[in-house]
């Protein structure tokens, strides 16, 4: 009886070491790049999602999503949530997310303004033409050399984002063939870059596409994306647009929800066969 218990006891010893022996390794989603910017004179971090199964060597390539506030405590891991979401279960193909881990937002995603009380509130602000230098001169060469990308290219953007995003719309649109844009702050500088749209948007000679959306946010806030979305369709051999209120949205909860809306809207979902 006594040798009996002994050999339990030693089995049961044997199982918790066998247990206990765990293993952990880091659970990753893609990769983080610091990025050398000669126009910037900064050192940039930029996080990289690659789908699951991702080969450089792929003969298919892969769409790329860049995304404005795209640090790991901003906009970058709902949205590539969002992604792996539209891929498994609906018709997204699967793709890249290119985020943009911010410095000083506020430099980056204004242009200059002469209004003395936005300086004087906002006194890092106009750096927004370096910006877009930096993303068509160096980050965007360098994914395409990096990575397998195909030409289809997104660009997502809210807030100040909103008005980065109409700004490269207007000022080199051949940058992104996709224009998402999530209650934009078009109110920068007494609305001057609205005011000057149509100039920049009848010059536009290669079709893209753009979305906004906004929801039930500043009065001001409201009028111009609704105002943006109206020029936009002024121009429908150039732009394809979408418009979209959220009215049980406001400016903290309106991304991921927009987002959402404006993937359902290229990629709806397809009973199986």
């Amino acid at each position: 009886m006594k040798n009996k218990f002994y050999s339990l006891l030693i089995l049961f010893l044997l199982s918790l070491s066998v247990f206990g022996q765990n293993t952990k390794k880091p659970f990753t989603i893609g990769e983080t790049v610091s990025l050398t910017s000669e126009i910037l004179a900064q050192e940039r971090l930029i996080n990289i999602y690659l789908p699951e199964g991702y080969e450089k060597n792929d003969s298919i390539p892969y769409p790329v999503i860049y995304l404005l506030d795209g640090s790991s405590n901003e906009d970058f891991i709902h949205v590539c949530g969002l992604v792996q979401f539209f891929n498994l279960q609906l018709n997204m193909p699967k793709t890249i997310v290119v985020g943009i881990a911010n410095i000083d937002r506020k430099h980056d995603l204004t242009f200059p303004t002469e209004i003395e009380d936005l300086k004087k509130d906002y006194p890092t602000t106009g750096g927004s033409e370096k910006f877009i230098s930096f993303i068509e001169k160096e980050l965007q060469p360098y994914i395409i050399k990096n990575y397998k990308v195909s030409d289809k290219k997104y660009l997502l953007g809210q807030s100040l984002g909103g008005l980065l995003a109409p700004e490269i719309l207007f000022k080199k649109p051949e940058l992104f063939t996709n224009y998402i844009i999530t209650s934009p702050s078009l109110w920068w500088d007494d609305q001057s870059l609205l005011n000057e749209a149509s100039k920049y948007l009848e010059k536009i000679k290669k079709k893209v596409y753009v979305y906004v959306a906004v929801g039930e946010e500043h009065k001001v806030m409201i009028k111009d994306a609704k105002a943006l979305a109206a020029t936009l369709k002024k121009f429908p051999k150039a732009i394809t647009t979408d418009f979209h209120f959220f009215p049980k949205e406001n400016h903290a909860t309106i991304l991921h929800n927009s987002l959402y809306h404006a993937f359902l809207l290229e990629f709806p979902y397809k009973e199986p066969k």
